[in-house]
């Protein structure tokens, strides 16, 4: 699928679930109308956080939360935090339409469900789901790029890997340590080697990782090395992504295998490498000159 393909997929959708038309099906709301209702089952909201949760301008939730209002299907309160704000709530002829919108819309999907199986189901589950997450990551990364490492890169990133390291308590042994860590653009800039990094909105070095042939190894494999990123790109997806195309250009080199070693006190890294297929191991491979300071090996194939 490419990304033609995809918008085509998606406006598909959207036409089907009637989100163009004026109305819920039956129920006499707009789509936008729904969507606020919905929003305040949880519990009153201003106009702000409410645009914030539907992505869209505050002006765009304005008029539809003035009609629902005229309505009565909603009622302002004070808000008790900030006197000067006002919070939406639902009324009890809201809850009551909110009742017919959720019965209406669970019809309309109950008769969706039927046309699959269960494996189908499955199936639909976990695509609608990484859609999710693809998207929500795609907005959380507007402004971040990944590059490869440059020359004038070296001082910044070692001052993130020692930066990282200290944060996380890690001691002699660990990959802050090497001596080449002031130069690593010459360390990577070779055929057989590749080290990107991820710069911010403001043109920052915010994270970074690497592979490189596994010293002391097999031929064939490459080490995953020197992935450490700043507190700011975490929650991103920035991560998965970063390592994913570290993957593909080491199976691009001819690699079989990627190897890494790591410690128990990263446990975030920990579980991103075990998502995306790495498998913990009896003994340790190579001679990578981590010591017992990076305690877990784990590898995957390519």
């Amino acid at each position: 699928m490419d990304e033609r393909e995809l918008r085509g997929l998606s406006r598909d959708i959207v036409r089907e679930l009637g989100m163009l038309a004026g109305r819920c099906g039956d129920v006499e709301l707009s789509p936008v109308e729904a969507h606020l209702l919905i929003e305040l089952e949880a519990g009153p909201a201003s106009n702000q956080q409410l645009a914030d949760r539907l992505r869209v301008d505050k002006s765009n939730s304005s008029r539809p939360l003035q009609r629902l209002a005229e309505r009565g299907l909603i009622a302002w309160r004070d808000c008790p935090a900030d006197g000067r704000s006002k919070l939406a709530d639902l009324t009890g002829a809201g809850r009551d339409w909110l009742r017919r919108l959720h019965a209406a819309m669970d019809a309309d999907m109950a008769q969706v469900l039927l046309q699959l199986d269960e494996a189908e189901r499955a199936r639909l589950e976990e695509g609608l789901r990484l859609y999710r997450r693809a998207l929500q990551h795609a907005g959380r990364q507007q402004g971040y790029v990944i590059r490869p490492l440059a020359a004038a890169d070296n001082g910044a990133l070692a001052a993130l890997i020692r930066q990282v390291s200290a944060e996380y308590g890690l001691g002699q042994g660990c990959g802050f340590m090497d001596p080449q860590l002031d130069a690593l653009f010459s360390v990577y800039n070779r055929v057989d080697s590749r080290y990107l990094v991820i710069v911010g909105p403001d043109s920052r070095l915010l994270g970074g990782g690497g592979i490189a042939p596994l010293a002391g190894g097999e031929k064939g494999v490459c080490e995953l090395q020197k992935m450490y990123f700043d507190a700011a790109l975490r929650g991103r997806g920035l991560g998965r992504r970063l390592l994913r195309q570290l993957l593909a250009k080491a199976r691009a080199l001819g690699y079989r295998q990627c190897y890494l070693e790591t410690t128990a006190a990263l446990a975030e890294a920990i579980c991103l490498y075990e998502a995306e297929g790495f498998v913990r191991l009896p003994a340790h491979w190579g001679a990578t000159g981590h010591d017992a300071a990076c305690e877990i090996a784990m590898a995957r194939a390519l």
